[in-house]
C-alpha cells in the first residue's frame, strides 16, 4: 500500500479522530483531576505547580477519569496477565456476558423473525401488535429489568436465562422492525407475477419474500447483537452477580474504582464491535452466495 491509497483511504481520518480523542481525554483527565491534587497539597500546608500538579493526575489510584494508559494497562493486567479461569480475568467475565448476549440474540432474533413474518401475513396482527411492539422499547431497560428477574425467580428460573430475557427483551425490536420491511421490501410487479404463476402463500415467501428480507435482517442483526449485550449486562445490575462485565461495573461502582470500570467499559465496547463485524463477515459471505451485490 502507498502513501497515495493510504491518503486517498480512510486511515488518515481515523487516525486523526483517533488523536483528537486522546488529546481531549488527557486534557480531561488533568482538568478533573487536579482538584483533588490541589486539595492534598493545600491539607499538606504546601504549594503545588502545574508542573508538579499534570504527572500526578495521570498517576491516581482512584481518579474521577483514569488516563489512557492507565486504562490499558488495567486491561493487561486482567486480560493477558491473569489466567481466563481466574475470576478477576475480564476474558472470564466476558465469555459470562458473552453466553447470556449470544442467547438472548438467538431468541430475540427468532421471535423477531415471528412476529415480522405474522405481521406481514395478517392485517389483524399488523394492526394490532406492531403499535405494541413499538410502545414496549419506550420502557426504560433498567425499570424493566428487576421486573423481569423477580418474576423469572418465583417460577424457578434462574441463572444465565433471565439474563438471557432482558437481551431478548432488547434484541427482538430492530430484528421485527427489519424483517417487516424487508419481507415487504418486493416489488409489486413481482409479487403479481408470482399470483399469475398461482403461487402459494409458502412460494411466495420462501423464494420471494425471504431471499429480499437477508440484506434487511442483517442490518437489523447488527443492531440487535449490540442491544443484546447491552441487556447481558444491565441484566446482571440487579441480580448482584458476582460474575459478567456487569459485575465488574457494579463492583468498581462499589468500592470507587473508576479504572475498573473504564477498563470493563472498553472490553464492553470491544466485545460489541466484534460480534457486529461477525455479523457483517456472515453478511458478505451469504449476500455473497445469493448472488447480491454489497
Amino acid at each position: 500500500m502507498n502513501l497515495t491509497s493510504i491518503l486517498k483511504g480512510s486511515t488518515i481520518p481515523v487516525l486523526t479522530v483517533t488523536a483528537a480523542i486522546f488529546a481531549i481525554w488527557y486534557a480531561s483527565v488533568v482538568w478533573l483531576n487536579a482538584p483533588f491534587e490541589r486539595d492534598q497539597a493545600e491539607r499538606a500546608g504546601k504549594e503545588i505547580t502545574f508542573s508538579q500538579i499534570l504527572p500526578k493526575t495521570m498517576a491516581q489510584k482512584r481518579p474521577v477519569i483514569p488516563a489512557p494508559h492507565q486504562v490499558i494497562a488495567e486491561i493487561w493486567k486482567t486480560t493477558v496477565m491473569k489466567k481466563i479461569t481466574s475470576k478477576r480475568s475480564l476474558i472470564y467475565h466476558a465469555w459470562i456476558t458473552l453466553s447470556s448476549t449470544l442467547l438472548g440474540f438467538l431468541l430475540g432474533t427468532i421471535l423477531g423473525i415471528a412476529l415480522a413474518v405474522g405481521i406481514v401475513h395478517s392485517m389483524t396482527l399488523d394492526k394490532s401488535l406492531m403499535p405494541w411492539i413499538i410502545t414496549s422499547q419506550t420502557i426504560p431497560i433498567l425499570a424493566i429489568a428487576p421486573m423481569i428477574i423477580v418474576v423469572l425467580n418465583a417460577v424457578g428460573i434462574q441463572g444465565l436465562l433471565p439474563k438471557a430475557f432482558i437481551s431478548m427483551y432488547l434484541s427482538f425490536f430492530p430484528v421485527a422492525v427489519g424483517m417487516v420491511k424487508g419481507l415487504r421490501s418486493p416489488d409489486v410487479l413481482h409479487l403479481d407475477l408470482m399470483h399469475t404463476y398461482s403461487a402459494t402463500k409458502a412460494q411466495v415467501f420462501w423464494k420471494l419474500r425471504w431471499p429480499s428480507s437477508i440484506p434487511f435482517l442483517f442490518t437489523s442483526l447488527k443492531v440487535a447483537i449490540a442491544a443484546s449485550l447491552v441487556g447481558a449486562i444491565v441484566g446482571e445490575l440487579p441480580t448482584g452477580a458476582v460474575a459478567g462485565l456487569g459485575a465488574r461495573l457494579l463492583a468498581g461502582s462499589y468500592y470507587g474504582q473508576t479504572i475498573q470500570i473504564w477498563s470493563a467499559l472498553f472490553v464492553a465496547a470491544f466485545l460489541a464491535a466484534t460480534l457486529v463485524w461477525l455479523i457483517g463477515v456472515i453478511d458478505r459471505a451469504v449476500l455473497k452466495r445469493m448472488g447480491m451485490a454489497q
